[in-house]
C-alpha cells in the first residue's frame, strides 16, 4: 500500500512507514533488502524491520548485525531511515541490550518494542532498558498494546521517543480531557 499512501498523502508532510519481514523477521536478508528497496524507490521514508529473534536465540550476532545493515544501506539510498522491531517480549533482558547494540552498530535510526502480533507489546521495563543501552545514539518507539492514555505516558516516561498506537485517536481525544 505505500504507492497508494504516497497518492494520497501527497503534498502533505506525513511520513510513509513499511515494514520488511513482517510479522516474523525470519527471511533472508536479500529479501529483507529488496523489500526495503522497493517501498523506499515507491515512497516509504521509513522502514521498519523485524528482527531475526531465531538469530537472536543461536546468538548468530555477525548475521543480525549484517541484516540490519543490509538493510540500513537499501533504506539510505532513499535517505529513509530504519527502525528495527526486536518483539522484545519473546527476548531475555541479555537478548534486548545486545539486539540494542548490533542495530546501533548497524546503523538503524532506532530500536521498537514490538510488532504487536506477538504474546505481548510495549513495556515500561523494556522500554528503559532499550533507552538505558542506546541513550541518545538511537531513539526508542514503543508499540504495541498502547491503548489509553496512562500507558502512553507510561512508555514516555520510561524513555519512549514515539508511540506507535493504533488508538491513537482515542488517546489524543483523551488527552484534551
Amino acid at each position: 500500500y505505500v504507492p497508494l499512501a504516497k497518492t494520497l498523502l501527497e503534498g502533505s508532510d506525513v511520513k510513509i512507514a513499511a515494514v520488511v519481514g513482517f510479522p516474523l523477521g525470519a527471511c533472508c536478508t536479500d529479501a529483507k533488502a529488496y523489500e526495503t528497496e522497493w517501498a523506499c524507490r515507491e515512497g516509504a521514508s521509513e522502514i521498519d524491520m523485524v528482527l531475526h529473534v531465531g538469530a537472536m536465540k543461536e546468538k548468530r550476532y555477525d548475521y543480525i548485525r549484517e541484516d540490519i545493515s543490509a538493510v540500513v544501506a537499501a533504506a539510505m539510498e532513499f535517505g529513509s531511515i530504519v527502525k528495527v522491531i526486536l518483539e522484545t517480549c519473546l527476548l531475555t533482558d541479555e537478548e534486548v541490550v545486545k539486539s540494542c547494540e548490533l542495530s546501533r552498530e548497524a546503523g538503524a535510526a532506532f530500536v521498537k518494542t514490538s510488532t504487536g502480533f506477538s504474546k505481548d507489546g510495549a513495556t515500561a521495563h523494556h522500554v528503559a532498558l532499550m533507552k538505558k543501552t542506546v541513550g541518545d545514539d538511537l531513539q526508542v518507539k514503543a508499540s504495541g498494546g498502547i491503548r489509553d492514555l496512562a500507558k502512553t505516558m507510561e512508555m514516555i516516561e520510561a524513555g519512549a521517543d514515539r508511540i506507535g498506537a493504533s488508538a491513537s485517536v482515542e488517546i489524543f481525544k483523551e488527552s484534551k480531557k
